[in-house]
């Protein structure tokens, strides 16, 4: 361990009272403090270099904690929470025949082009499409579309 990240986690207290100035609770105070250690760790990795006369650079590390704040609290906005006493049950799943949707959805895939079967049989059963991609050299967006055609398709069937 580095002279610059013993030198942050002595100061573990102040980062910590920091965050919670921001309006955080005392855990999400300590969460939003580890991440920072990871941020900066991986950045004095690729060279960064935050002393400042033989300290930390106190507003770096102010605006990484900032940053960070502002980041949990934009993804906390696109968070729904429900109430689970508000939430009905469709009961229509009961009356599915999986059976004879399975049957339906291979028959559509043993019909379809080959190259559009084979596209969907590769990434839905878990490689992804950039890792596809990269491996066949055929456009990420060929094999998006190709997918996502196949996908609705079948999603229709059923």
């Amino acid at each position: 361990m580095n002279n610059t990240m013993l030198l942050l986690f002595e100061k573990n207290k102040t980062w910590t009272d920091i965050v919670k100035s921001f309006g955080c609770n005392v855990d999400t105070s300590q969460d939003i403090v580890q991440e920072m250690y990871i941020k900066i760790q991986l950045k004095l990795e690729k060279g960064l270099d935050i002393d400042y006369n033989d300290e930390v650079n106190y507003y770096y590390i102010f605006k990484t904690l900032q940053t960070l704040f502002y980041d949990l609290k934009r993804k906390e906005k696109r968070v729904t929470i429900i109430n689970i006493d508000d939430v009905q049950i469709d009961k229509s799943d009961e009356d599915v025949d999986y059976d004879k949707a399975y049957k339906k959805v291979t028959d559509e895939l043993s019909q379809s082009y080959w190259y559009d079967r084979k596209i969907f049989e590769i990434i839905n059963g878990g490689e992804s499409i950039a890792e596809l991609s990269r491996k066949s050299e055929i456009n990420y967006y060929s094999l998006y579309n190709t997918y996502n055609k196949m996908k609705n398709k079948l999603k229709k069937l059923i």
